[in-house]
């Protein structure tokens, strides 16, 4: 149960990747605290069955396709007449060592991670704009900061959401938008499938000695799209059991 509680009422939030782990974690939190929820994921039973779950709105769209994401704010639109938050979270995995990565593993690693932050920022802009307010969190990585073997796409995608974030933070600020990103070290499903000799030793690097409960990255979030954090933009903020020190 957390401890402090915001209140987004009257407040429409899209998460992306919303239909498991850390977005859906994040979606919920936004749904108790009285937010009306877009949440986007490519899987349309998975996220439709989701957002019911917890009385949000689930639509199916895939980030890197520019009329997907489109409609996704203009589904928004006609929902609430509102695009308040928007929390870039969606992505993929094409793990291997870069003399084995297809075209393809790169492309679209970078088209969903940095493309689909890109996309859904760039659509949903216009309309905080207008508002004259607006809260965007960005979902990185500390591979983006440190790399990992056999991930040099999910790296390099991760390290443009860092300077896209610090960007776009210069550039929408005068107009009362606020672009921030965590990294976060979450249990998801991407960890529950690491071998358990290799778990072990993720955990040895991490300070806390544990993977967060995906409760506590959506926390950060919230903070972040918070009015408390209102002077607070551009910033990577880790959330990862001190791995990142």
């Amino acid at each position: 149960m957390a401890n402090v509680e915001f209140d987004f009422t009257e407040r429409t939030v899209i998460v992306t990747g919303a239909a498991r782990g850390v977005g859906l974690a994040i979606a919920e939190r936004f749904a108790v605290a009285g937010a009306q929820v877009v949440m986007v994921d490519l899987d349309e039973d998975v996220v439709r069955e989701a957002a019911e779950a917890i009385g949000a709105f689930g639509i199916a769209a895939d980030v890197s396709n520019t009329a997907d994401v489109e409609a996704v704010v203009e589904a928004a639109l006609r929902r609430t007449r509102r695009v308040d938050i928007v929390v870039n979270n969606a992505g993929i995995l094409r793990d291997g060592v870069v003399w084995k990565l297809s075209d393809d593993d790169w492309s679209q690693v970078l088209a969903v991670h940095a493309g689909g932050t890109f996309k859904l920022t760039r659509a949903a802009v216009p309309h905080m704009r207008a508002q004259g307010a607006g809260r965007i969190i960005n979902v990185t990585s500390y591979t983006g900061l440190r790399g990992n073997i056999g991930q040099s796409n999910y790296g390099a995608a991760k390290a443009a959401i860092i300077g896209f974030t610090k960007a776009t933070a210069k550039e929408l600020a005068g107009f009362g938008i606020t672009v921030n990103a965590i990294s976060p070290n979450a249990e998801t499903r991407m960890i529950a499938g690491v071998p358990p000799e290799k778990r072990e030793q993720l955990l040895a690097q991490i300070p806390l000695k544990r993977f967060a409960d995906p409760a506590e990255m959506a926390s950060a979030v919230a903070f972040l799209a918070s009015d408390e954090a209102g002077y607070i933009t551009g910033v990577v903020l880790p959330v990862d059991g001190g791995i990142a020190i």
